[in-house]
């Protein structure tokens, strides 16, 4: 073969090979060249990427919504714990309160006493009679002011609460059980009995 027929040879056999080529080359879907990325593949990729940050926003709410739960049950715990001690706080405050009046009370029912025995002794034209039941008077208001008040009185039920039995003896047109006479009235606080009275039973 002549130099001349070689090239002209070598000068067809270039497009034909380099057409090959190119006939070879592999097509993508819908006759898409490779490496080609498709609009529906984007929309997919997106739609994909969107739920994944949806279920994470859903579990992040639910976290905090789990805490928030925690919180205001404590929350809400505190506050009735508050509550309790401040109800405690007021019992044991009345109760300790009463407590002192009672005891100022048990001071000075045996003055109060004693004023009664001089009323019931002293003369009727005593001088200081009216003195005596002036002092007795407001003793006995001042006891009322803090909530004290005697009780104990002939005919009423022998309570063994609210009265103390000096004796019991059959009386003539009494009740078994109750009141005759009353020594010395007794005196309570509230439901708190200070001072029980001391009274005659009837047998």
């Amino acid at each position: 073969m002549t130099d001349t027929e070689q090239t002209v040879d070598e000068q067809e056999r270039v497009p034909a090979e380099g057409g090959a080529m190119e006939r070879g080359a592999p097509l993508g879907p819908e006759g898409h060249g490779p490496g080609e990325v498709l609009e529906g593949e984007v929309l997919e990729d997106e739609a994909d990427d969107d739920a994944a940050q949806l279920e994470g926003d859903l579990d992040e709410l639910a976290v905090l919504a789990g805490e928030r739960d925690r919180y205001l049950a404590l929350a809400q715990r505190t506050q009735a714990d508050f509550e309790n001690y401040r109800k405690r706080v007021a019992r044991d405050s009345a109760a300790s309160a009463e407590r002192g009046v009672a005891k100022l009370a048990k001071e000075l029912l045996g003055a109060l006493d004693n004023l009664d025995r001089a009323l019931d002794a002293a003369a009727q034209d005593d001088p200081l009679l009216d003195g005596v039941r002036l002092v007795r008077g407001e003793l006995s208001a001042g006891l009322a002011r803090v909530g004290i008040e005697s009780f104990g009185a002939a005919g009423d039920t022998f309570d063994p609460v609210e009265h103390e039995a000096v004796a019991q003896q059959p009386v003539e047109g009494a009740v078994s059980g109750s009141v005759v006479e009353v020594y010395q009235p007794g005196y309570r606080l509230g439901a708190s009995v200070i001072r029980p009275a001391r009274v005659l039973v009837a047998a």
